[in-house]
């Protein structure tokens, strides 16, 4: 069986490098169910390796010198090489184990396999056990891979069937009806036509942004942010940092100021990474501008392909205070989606893929080094499970998301909730931006400080007590991360595999 690469899947191949992976991940902590037998990891090991992949999983990229890219079945498939079991030196610290997550989110995924990997990793402290996935972008987006591992989860801790994410199908995969095909197919020349059409104005529009003209000017605006550590040379070195914070109080501190949880997001992380580029000597030299990708799945959609957009917002103020921020970041986020809005959904799809095929074509020709950057770094907020969820009894504390660098921007904080808690990973380009877990701690103080301001505003349940992050096995509250340096990777504990 045979299928064609679509365009944005076939750009995270294309400008994929050995610096630059194209992998999104995902960081799950969980403790150990009472009384379980010494070999319950291995025993969970085992039943991922018994289990046999579905598409996307068992497909393989193949790039024909005559054709489109497809994805082909994989002749064979090597389950020991796809799931891996990790133990931890005994007494391995906290960014110990996460400068080893670095180092396996570091590495291009083979594509003589299909391009997925998961790690069960033991010898954690507090009963606890880590499992790390990673998935290339080309098969999954946020959204469609994270319905697959909460289907692939149970909401009650009594039950005891294994059903790894790679094995769950998706709603792409279900036979048509004959009807609704010769509909799809008796579509296909309208849909084509609008779509040049819309090809034409949006890069006339994106040009007319690239070399600056209407800067400044209201809606998405690419390629007008500051250039500045997040936009350094990528080298392939990564730092990761993790943080919880409580999402009822997010969203009660985002109900005082008219605007959302995910405003409150974008508003703390802006306030925190302006602190944070202050301690490094390389303050922005204006409002710094976020990209952030939007899906544009229907409820329901889990097919495995990327359906995103993407807002590029300018942010707040380089001293704005915290309460003023908000308001600049909430006006900004508006009037991006507002452009948006007026696109047909093949246009907004067309306006991520142009922009970013902009920027990564400004890299591969040197033309950065003269034109803005497309934006600083991505913040994506993806809706997770609200629930608890158990892995044959064992409860999952927290799902942490590790994502992907490029587009020129050397930093991505993903947010997903989970259960009670708002749970972010941030990762960044090691060469330029060390010490992440300063940049994770900044975020909860920010959070702190627009708490405080929204007390003032309204009387809003959930804002009397102080805000602190969500206390997780290998969570600190200042936020845990790893911190590699140029000067050397390798400076923690080797792990075992087997």
């Amino acid at each position: 069986m045979m299928k064609k690469i679509p365009v944005l899947d076939l750009m995270f191949f294309l400008t994929e490098k050995k610096n630059n992976a194209k992998h999104v991940s995902a960081l799950m902590l969980f403790e150990l169910p009472q009384n379980a037998p010494q070999r319950f990891i291995a025993e969970l090991v085992a039943a991922y390796r018994r289990a046999k992949p579905v598409p996307p999983f068992n497909y393989v990229p193949q790039f024909p010198l005559i054709g489109m890219p497809r994805w082909v079945k994989a002749e064979k498939l090597d389950m020991k090489y796809h799931v891996q079991h990790v133990a931890l030196p005994q007494g391995a610290s906290r960014d110990a184990f996460l400068e080893f997550v670095a180092e396996l989110h570091t590495h291009v995924l083979d594509r003589h396999h299909p391009c997925f990997r998961v790690y069960f990793i033991e010898g954690l402290p507090e009963r606890s056990f880590a499992v790390f996935l990673k998935v290339h972008h080309a098969m999954v987006d946020g959204q469609s891979a994270i319905a697959r591992i909460g289907a692939s989860l149970d909401e009650r801790p009594d039950a005891g069937k294994v059903r790894p994410f790679f094995t769950i199908g998706s709603a792409g995969t279900r036979k048509r009806a004959t009807q609704e095909r010769r509909n799809a197919l008796a579509a296909l020349k309208s849909i084509a036509i609008k779509q040049t059409l819309a090809l034409k104005d949006l890069y006339a529009s994106l040009l007319r942004k690239g070399i600056g003209r209407g800067a400044g000017g209201p809606g998405s605006l690419p390629f007008t942010a500051p250039r500045g550590p997040t936009n350094a040379p990528m080298e392939a070195a990564r730092t990761i940092a993790t943080l919880s914070l409580p999402i009822e109080e997010m969203k009660a501190v985002g109900k005082a100021f008219g605007g959302t949880l995910n405003d409150v997001a974008v508003t703390i992380v802006d306030a925190a990474l302006n602190r944070y580029l202050q301690g490094l000597g390389t303050p922005p030299s204006k409002p710094l501008v976020a990209m952030c990708p939007l899906s544009l799945r229907e409820a329901g959609d889990t097919e495995a392909a990327t359906k995103v957009s993407a807002l590029f917002v300018p942010l707040g103020k380089r001293n704005a205070a915290i309460g003023r921020r908000m308001q600049q970041v909430m006006a900004a986020i508006g009037s991006a989606k507002n452009e948006l809005r007026g696109m047909s959904k093949d246009a907004a799809m067309l306006y991520a893929i142009l922009a970013f095929g902009l920027s990564e074509a400004a890299g591969a020709t040197r033309a950065d080094a003269v034109t803005r950057p497309l934006a600083n770094f991505v913040l994506s907020n993806v809706p997770g499970p609200r629930t608890d969820l158990y892995l044959r009894g064992a409860k999952m504390l927290g799902i942490y998301p590790i994502s992907a660098l490029g587009g020129g921007m050397g930093l991505n904080a993903t947010l997903l909730s989970y259960s009670n808690s708002m749970d972010f990973g941030f990762v960044a380009n090691g060469a330029s931006m060390p010490d992440l877990d300063d940049l994770a701690r900044y975020t909860r103080d920010a959070f702190e400080e627009l708490r405080k301001e929204a007390a003032k505003r309204a009387v809003v349940p959930g804002l009397g007590a102080s805000a602190t992050a969500s206390k997780k096995p290998l969570q600190r509250v200042r936020g845990s991360s790893t911190a590699l340096s140029r000067r050397r990777i390798y400076e923690r504990p080797r792990a075992r595999t087997h």
